[in-house]
């Protein structure tokens, strides 16, 4: 990712997270929106992980993140006029191929419960459900529902 890319990242997950969580309570009060809003489109500029874009056709789609946790993917975030066109799966295979060449066993996974969509990907790409409960989401200033995920590896 370059600087360049910084805004369309942005974008992106800001665009794929209003999609996401449509039918999420809380998501729809503007302060909630605001604070995702400015999480996406500061992200790119503060990552300290490893962060991966995908591209169709010369634009950016999609992108993932790597952060706090080496064998966690933190985020992975498709357009949604593009979901269903592999992106999704390429980057979780990057990030699992990164966290297997760091030489974990396991990778780890998070996202809302109410997320169908994600869980479905993560589940396809050999993900299992370790856990279900309520968490509070500090960027976003709300508890939500969370599933953690992990698969194992080699």
């Amino acid at each position: 990712m370059t600087v360049a890319d910084h805004h369309m990242v942005g974008e992106v997950g800001f665009t794929a997270w209003k999609s996401s969580g449509a039918k999420e309570v809380g998501f729809h009060q503007a302060h909630v929106i605001e604070h995702a809003r400015k999480a996406f489109f500061d992200y790119p500029a503060a990552a300290k992980g490893d962060v991966a874009v995908a591209e169709l056709e010369g634009r950016i789609v999609g992108w993932g993140g790597r952060e706090n946790e080496p064998n966690h993917i933190s985020d992975i975030w498709i357009d949604p006029a593009c979901q269903g066109r592999g992106s999704g799966s390429a980057l979780i295979r990057y990030f699992i191929e990164r966290i297997a060449a760091d030489g974990f066993k396991v990778a780890k996974i998070d996202t809302r419960a109410t997320n169908a969509g994600a869980i479905r990907l993560y589940e396809r790409a050999g993900f299992s459900i370790i856990w279900r409960d309520e968490k509070f989401d500090a960027a976003l200033g709300i508890p939500l529902e969370k599933v953690h995920l992990e698969k194992r590896l080699g």
